[in-house]
């Protein structure tokens, strides 16, 4: 099931140009980004993240390459699962590794503490893992608006990662071609595409 899709930019304050009518979803303390969220129905959510200027700069680079972006790109995709170790551990009978289970948590504007669990946030076709626990789902606050028509991904060998996705009893359609993230939002703007 996807829970949301990471849209990464250099600059949040270009984020108006979108075409999304986005809320504020709040600061990741320490690793010097904050997000912006877009309800896509279906529990399923758009975080759109860059660095966030009232932080410091953090002591490690930043999630999903974002230092290194000097556009807005699509960086990848979340499953969400319960008990997401015994998700890793089964996955890894099956030959795939999604990487180790890492804590993390943001503040909401409201002051309502969201903690989570989650693998290794990097770019790519491959999704990571995240599991919500008992703390409230980010879409339970996010107006209703815009709909996920679909995501596809793009490899030069899809079969690799159609392995990989099996481990995880997931499904994408990934198509042959250059490395990369293509997803159709339907929003009361129009149809927006993200790359």
């Amino acid at each position: 099931m996807i829970d949301h899709l990471v849209y990464a930019m250099p600059d949040l304050a270009r984020a108006d140009g979108l075409g999304i009518d986005l809320s504020e979803g709040g600061s990741h303390v320490g690793r010097g980004t904050r997000n912006l969220l877009a309800g896509l129905g279906d529990g399923a959510y758009l975080e759109v993240i860059g660095p966030d200027p009232d932080q410091p700069e953090p002591d490690e680079p930043r999630p999903f390459g974002i230092d290194e972006l000097t556009e807005p790109r699509l960086v990848a995709w979340a499953v969400r699962v319960r008990d997401i170790h015994d998700v890793v551990g089964r996955a890894k009978t099956k030959g795939y590794d999604p990487g180790p289970v890492l804590p993390m948590s943001r503040r909401r504007p409201d002051g309502v503490l969201l903690e989570w669990q989650l693998t290794p946030m990097t770019a790519g076709i491959m999704p990571f893992l995240i599991d919500w626990g008992g703390t409230p789902h980010p879409t339970e606050s996010l107006p209703p608006g815009q709909e996920l028509v679909s995501l596809t991904g793009f490899h030069p060998t899809p079969e690799e990662v159609h392995k990989g996705l099996e481990a995880l009893g997931e499904h994408l359609v990934v198509n042959q071609g250059p490395f990369g993230l293509l997803a159709v939002l339907r929003t009361p703007n129009g149809e927006v595409v993200l790359r």
